[in-house]
């Protein structure tokens, strides 16, 4: 069965954008694993807000992937290199999980992993801590209270940059 994976970029304290979505404190210097995860996935999911920030970005960066973009709001622009989800987050992530096809990446943002964590949905997590306390942001959980759930830990990878990459999977 496919599996849902956060690979996803952390501040120390929780945050994966500033306030207005921004990620300019992000390393660019290497990879750190990015094109080998790239090319693990053949679908991503995203909230409406991590969608609208990812084209205030420039060109669409995964238009070789099935996307989703989950929203509560019905009418919004076309977009080539999406489809848009309105109903059950939930219900819809396990049919998807059922179907054929490589692992699917949860892109983010706070709500959408927070609504998948709490439903148990996602299988791993890659979380890539940048050395550097943004105070304020986008925390990593948002909307309310994550559901608790335990991890193992599998995997640590360590950077000159300062950059720590932890890789955890779902207990049970």
């Amino acid at each position: 069965m496919r599996q849902i994976v956060l690979f996803i970029a952390s501040s120390l304290d929780g945050y994966i954008a500033r306030p207005d979505g921004r990620v300019d404190w992000l390393f660019h210097d290497e990879d750190y694993g990015y094109s080998d995860f790239y090319d693990s996935v053949d679908t991503t999911l995203m909230g409406k807000k991590t969608f609208k920030d990812i084209l205030s970005f420039g060109e669409f960066p995964y238009p070789d992937k099935k996307n989703y973009v989950f929203s509560r709001k019905h009418g919004l622009p076309h977009n080539p290199h999406v489809e848009y989800v309105h109903g059950d987050i939930p219900a819809f992530v396990r049919g998807l999980k059922k179907e054929e096809g490589k692992d699917i990446w949860l892109v983010g943002g706070g709500q959408m992993n927070t609504i998948l964590l709490s439903c148990g949905q996602i299988d791993r997590m890659i979380l890539s801590i940048h050395p550097v306390i943004l105070g304020v942001g986008i925390p990593l959980f948002g909307s309310g209270i994550p559901a608790e759930r335990w991890f193992n830990l599998e995997g640590v990878k360590t950077y000159s940059s300062g950059l720590a990459q932890l890789t955890y999977r779902m207990k049970g």
